[in-house]
C-alpha cells in the first residue's frame, strides 16, 4: 500500500503503535496526526511528514524496544496462567533530556548560593592542588625501580656486623664478592658491580664534557632493564675498552653522527684513557636509583688489580638476580658457609670484641634486598635514599587536607539542606521520588567537585615550577596521564563526591514533606556528625601544627650540633673532571699566598656537606688489626687542612712538607679511630693489616678531635687521614677573614678563570654545604609548614561558614535575646560557646596523639630534641583563639544588628 500524500507515513504509524501501550495508543496518534495537520497547511505534506517522521522516531528508545521485546518472549511462554501485562511508560523523560533538566537546575542552585559554591570550589581545588603535588612526590618515589623486568628476582647484597656497640650495615662489597658469588652459586643467574662516584671528563675531538661514567660488569643489562637504542646489550661490555653512552650523552658529545665505533678519551691526568664507544642506552628514568651518564668496565677502575682479590676493600654496590623460584631466603642460608670461608677474619673479631648474634643467629652476615626497598634503605646505601616513613607522611598529609575540604563541603551541604527544606517538601508532595532528588541534589554536588579539582588541576599547572624549586623536586604532571596515576585520581574523585555529595544528598532524599511544609525541620539542635567533622579537622589541623614546630625544631637543633670544625668563612670549591686537581691547588695557593683576606688553602678528596656539585662519595677503608676488623673512613687530604677547618689537634703534629715520608706512610686519626684500635695514646704507634706480611706500615703522627665528615642520619664512622702526591684532588677550601666572603668570593671567581680555565665556577660557602645535610628534614618540616597553613585555613573557613548558617537559624532567638535586654557580649557567648567546646574536644584528642607520634618520630635520631609541653600548650591555645576569631566576627556582627529586623526577619 502506498502512502498518501496527505497522510503521514503508514509505516510511523505502525512503529508507533508497536512501541505503545494499548492503553495510550489512541490519544497518542490523534494529538500527532492533528499536528501533522497544521504542519502541512504550514510547510506542505512532503516537510510535514518528514517532521512526523522524526517525530516517531525519537519515541525509539532501547527502553522501550527492550521491554517490548521481553513482553512477547513472555506472551510466547506456554504458561497458561501467566497475567499478561501492558507496557508502562516510564515515570521520566529521555536520559537526555533527563540529564539536562538536572544540570540546569544545579547551576540555578549554585549561582543562587554563589558564595557558599565559591568556599567549596576554592577549599577543594587548593586541597587538591596541594594533594595533587603531594601524591605525585609519593608516587614517583614509590614506583622506583618498577620499570626493570623480573624486579622481584633482583637483589642487593650488604653486610650485616652486629658489633657490641651498634649493629651497622653497609652496601659497600668488596670487589671479589661477585667472581665469587657467580662461581658458587648455581641459583644467580647474573651479577654486576657497580660503582658510581663523581663525574669524569669525556672529551671528543677538543671537547670536553662532564659526565657521570658509572662502572660495572657485562651481566649489567642482563641484571637490568635499561632498553639499548643501539648495540647489543650481551656483548656491549665484553671488551675492557668498550663503553655505552646514553642518549642525551650520545647527541651531547657527538651530535648528529653515529657515535658507533667512534673513540673518545675519559679522564684526566694519569687515569686517562681511551673508549670506543659499543652502544647507545636509554637514559635512566628519574625514579631509578642507577642514574648514569655512560657505563664502562668495573676493572678499568684505577687501583683495581691491587684490590680485586682484597676482600676488606669495601668499594662497589652488587646486585645479582636470581634465577626463577629461588627464594631469598634459600640463598640467604647458604651465603653463611660463604662469608665464614672468605671473611672468617672479621667473624672472629666480632667475637673478641663480645659480640652476640642476631635473631639469626649470625654475627657478621650477607644478606639479600630486594630491588623494591633499595631506594628506602638509607643505612645501607649511605644516606641516600628516602625514608619510606616520609613517603607515608607525604600521603598521609595529603590525604588530611583533602578530607578536611570534604568535612568544610559535608558541613555546609548539612547546614544548606535546612535552608532547602522546603524546596525539597514541595518537590517530593509534587511526586517527586527519592531517587531522584538524591541524583539532582548529588549531581550539584558533582559539579562542585567537578569546578574543584578542574582548578585544583589549573593551580598545580601554573604552581609546578615554584613547588620544584622550592622542594628541590622534580615533579611533571606528564604522571598525571599514567594509567595507575589516572585511575588514583578517578578514584579520589569518586570518593570525594560520594563523602562530601552522597550523604547529603541522601539526608535531603530521606526529609518528610508533612513535617518540613510544617516547618519543623530546623538547625537549633546540630546533629552528632556535624560536631564530629568539625572535631576531626580540627584534631588533624592541630597534629600539623605540632608537627610542623617539632620538625623546625628537631632541624634548628641538628644545624647546632657541634660538627668538630669551623664551616664558617670558608668556601668550597669543587674541582670538576675537566682539570688537574693538585694543579689547579698549587696554582691557586701561589695566587692567594699574598692576599691578607686569605688565611689558608687546602684540598681534599671529598667534600663537606653538599655542594653546587650534588656530589657525595665516600671511601671506607677496612682491615684487620690484632685479630680485631676495623673500618675507617679513608679521607685524602693536603696540607693545612686542619688549619683551614679549624680541626682541633690533641697530640703529635700535623702533616709538613719538611718530612717527605709525610705523603708515603704517616696518618692522622681521631679519636673514636685511636679507640677502634685500642690505642690510648697512639701518636707514633704503627699500623698494619694483620694479613699484610710485605706492606710498609703506617704510622700515626697524629691525634685530632672527632669532627663530623658526614651527617647525622649516615653512620658515623672513626677517620684516618692521610696524603698523597697521586691521588686526584677534588675540593679546595679557602679559609678567609671575617667580613671578606663577598669581596674575597668574586676575587676568587677571577682568579678561578685562570687557574682551571676548564672548570666551571661552582664555590659555595661550605656552611651552606652543611645545611644541605639536613635537606630531607628541612623540606618535612617545610611540608608540614605549608600543610599545616592550608588545614588551618580551610578549617577556618568551614567553620565560619558553619556558624555564618547557625547564626542565621538563630536570628529570631538573638532579636528575642535583644529585646529582653541580653548584651552584645552575652549574646557573642552564647554564640560561640557550643563552637568553643567543639574545639577543645579537638584539642584534648590530638595533642596526645601528636605527643606520641613525634616521640616515636624523634626515636628514629640518636641526636634529638626533648619534647616540651609548653610546645603542645602554645599550640593548643593558639588553635582555640584561631576558632574564637573566626566564630566571633559574624557573632558580633549579628550581635550588633536592631533587634526589630531580626525579628522581622521571620
Amino acid at each position: 500500500m502506498k502512502n498518501h500524500p496527505q497522510l503521514p507515513p503508514a509505516w510511523a504509524d505502525r512503529l508507533l503503535k508497536w512501541l505503545t501501550p494499548p492503553h495510550l495508543r489512541e490519544e497518542l496518534l490523534g494529538d500527532l496526526h492533528e499536528q501533522f495537520a497544521e504542519q502541512a497547511e504550514a510547510v506542505g505534506s512532503r516537510k510535514a511528514r518528514r517532521l512526523y517522521a522524526l517525530e516517531v522516531l525519537k519515541f525509539v528508545r532501547p527502553f522501550y524496544i527492550r521491554e517490548r521485546l521481553r513482553h512477547l518472549a513472555r506472551l510466547s511462554e506456554p504458561d497458561a496462567g501467566y497475567a499478561r501485562k501492558e507496557i508502562h511508560r516510564p515515570a521520566f523523560f529521555h536520559p537526555t533530556d533527563m540529564f539536562r533538566n538536572y544540570l540546569k537546575i544545579a547551576f540555578r542552585n549554585l549561582w543562587k548560593s554563589k558564595g557558599y559554591a565559591a568556599i567549596n570550589v576554592v577549599g577543594l581545588s587548593v586541597a587538591f592542588c596541594i594533594c595533587l603535588f603531594l601524591f605525585l612526590t609519593a608516587y614517583l618515589q614509590l614506583t622506583y625501580d618498577a620499570f626493570h623486568r623480573d624486579g622481584d628476582r633482583i637483589y642487593q647484597t650488604y653486610f650485616v656486623a652486629n658489633d657490641p656497640e651498634r649493629v651497622s650495615k653497609t652496601g659497600g662489597m668488596p670487589l671479589p664478592l661477585t667472581p665469587a658469588l657467580k662461581s658458587e652459586f648455581p641459583e644467580v643467574e647474573a651479577a654486576a658491580r657497580v660503582l658510581s662516584g663523581r663525574k669524569s671528563s669525556v672529551e671528543w675531538k677538543g671537547k670536553g664534557f662532564e659526565k657521570l661514567v658509572l662502572m660495572t660488569d657485562p651481566d649489567f643489562f642482563k641484571v637490568f632493564t635499561f632498553p639499548m637504542v643501539k648495540g647489543n646489550p650481551d656483548v656491549a661490555l665484553l671488551e675492557l675498552s668498550s663503553i655505552v653512552l646514553s642518549e642525551t650523552t650520545a647527541r651531547t658529545v657527538f651530535g648528529s653522527e653515529d657515535p658507533i665505533g667512534k673513540p673518545i678519551q675519559i679522564g684526566t691526568g694519569p687515569d686517562r684513557k681511551q673508549y670506543i664507544v659499543s652502544g647507545i642506552v636509554a637514559d635512566p628514568p628519574l625514579n631509578s636509583t642507577i642514574q648514569f651518564d655512560a657505563l664502562t668496565r668495573i676493572e678499568n677502575r684505577p687501583g683495581y688489580a691491587s684490590d680485586k682479590d682484597n676482600w676488606n676493600a669495601n668499594s662497589s654496590s652488587v646486585f645479582i638476580k636470581t634465577a626463577p623460584g629461588v627464594a631469598q631466603a634459600s640463598v640467604e642460608n647458604r651465603l653463611k658457609p660463604f662469608i665464614l670461608k672468605y671473611l672468617g677474619g672479621t667473624i672472629e673479631g666480632l667475637k673478641k670484641k663480645g659480640a652476640r648474634p642476631d635473631d639469626r643467629g649470625d654475627l657478621f652476615a650477607l644478606r639479600l634486598q630486594k630491588l623494591a626497598d633499595v631506594h628506602f634503605s638509607r643505612e645501607i646505601n649511605g644516606g641516600k635514599g628516602a625514608p619510606i616513613a616520609l613517603i607515608y607522611i607525604l600521603i598521609g598529609i595529603g590525604a588530611f587536607i583533602l578530607l578536611i575540604a570534604c568535612i568544610n563541603f559535608i558541613n555546609l551541604s548539612i547546614a544548606r539542606s535546612f535552608t532547602r527544606a522546603r524546596e525539597v517538601g514541595v518537590r517530593k508532595s509534587l511526586g517527586a521520588l527519592k531517587q531522584q532528588l538524591f541524583v539532582q541534589i548529588w549531581g550539584e554536588s558533582s559539579v562542585v567537585c567537578f569546578v574543584g579539582f578542574g582548578t585544583g588541576l589549573l593551580l598545580a599547572f601554573f604552581l609546578l615550577p615554584t613547588f620544584n624549586a622550592v622542594f628541590q623536586s622534580r615533579l611533571s604532571l606528564d604522571h598525571v596521564f599514567e594509567p595507575g596515576f589516572l585511575a588514583v585520581i578517578l578514584g579520589v574523585f569518586l570518593l570525594v563526591s560520594l563523602l562530601a555529595g552522597g550523604y547529603p544528598a541522601l539526608q535531603m532524599a530521606r526529609f518528610n514533606p508533612v513535617e518540613v511544609l510544617k516547618g519543623k525541620v530546623s538547625l537549633k539542635r546540630p546533629g552528632i556528625l556535624r560536631n564530629s567533622l568539625i572535631v576531626t579537622q580540627f584534631a588533624m589541623s592541630t597534629l600539623l601544627a605540632c608537627a610542623t614546630v617539632v620538625a623546625m625544631q628537631q632541624v634548628r637543633f641538628l644545624r647546632q650540633q657541634p660538627l668538630g670544625f669551623q664551616s664558617e668563612q670558608v668556601v668550597s670549591l669543587p674541582v670538576g673532571s675537566q682539570s688537574d686537581g693538585r694543579q689547579v691547588l698549587q696554582r691557586l695557593r701561589a695566587r692567594l699566598a699574598d692576599d691578607p683576606a686569605v688565611v689558608s688553602v687546602t684540598g681534599s678528596g671529598v667534600n663537606l656537606g653538599r655542594g653546587k656539585d650534588r656530589v657525595s662519595s665516600r671511601s671506607v677503608f677496612g682491615f684487620t688489626y690484632k685479630g680485631k676488623g676495623v673500618a675507617t673512613d679513608w679521607l685524602l687530604i693536603d696540607y693545612d687542612y686542619l688549619k683551614t677547618l679549624n680541626i682541633k689537634l690533641l697530640a703529635g703534629r700535623d702533616f709538613d712538607p719538611a718530612y717527605r715520608t709525610d705523603s708515603v706512610s704517616r696518618i692522622i686519626v681521631t679519636e673514636r679511630m685511636a679507640k677502634a684500635l685500642g690505642l690510648k695514646n697512639p701518636v707514633g704507634a704503627f699500623i698494619k693489616d694483620d694479613s699484610d706480611t710485605t706492606g710498609t706500615p703506617m704510622q700515626i703522627i697524629g691525634l685530632v678531635q672527632n669532627f663530623r665528615l658526614y651527617s647525622l642520619s649516615e653512620e658515623e664512622r672513626p677517620i684516618t687521614m692521610h696524603l698523597s702526591h697521586s691521588e686526584p684532588i677534588h675540593y679546595i677550601f679557602v679559609r678567609v677573614t671575617p667580613g671578606s666572603l663577598s669581596v674575597t668570593m668574586d676575587k676568587l671567581k677571577a682568579v678561578w678563570s685562570e687557574v682551571a680555565p676548564q672548570s666551571e665556577f661552582m664555590a659555595s660557602f661550605l656552611d651552606e654545604n652543611i645545611d644541605a645535610w639536613y635537606q630531607n628534614e628541612a623540606m618535612m618540616s617545610r611540608l608540614f609548614s605549608v600543610a599545616a597553613g592550608i588545614a588551618i585555613l580551610l578549617s577556618c573557613i568551614g567553620l565560619f561558614a558553619v556558624a555564618l548558617m547557625v547564626i542565621e537559624q538563630r536570628t529570631k532567638e538573638i532579636g528575642i535575646r535583644k529585646v529582653m535586654g541580653a548584651g552584645v557580649a552575652g549574646i557573642v557567648l552564647i554564640l560561640s560557646r557550643d563552637f568553643v567546646k567543639l574545639v577543645l574536644i579537638a584539642l584534648l584528642i590530638s595533642l596526645p596523639l601528636a605527643w606520641f607520634g613525634l616521640t616515636m618520630w624523634l626515636n628514629n635520631y640518636a641526636q634529638r630534641i626533648e619534647l616540651s609541653p609548653w610546645v603542645f600548650g602554645g599550640i593548643g591555645l593558639s588553635a582555640l583563639l584561631i576558632a574564637l576569631a573566626t566564630v566571633s566576627y559574624q557573632s558580633i556582627k549579628t550581635a550588633l544588628m536592631n533587634p526589630v529586623r531580626s525579628l522581622r526577619s521571620e
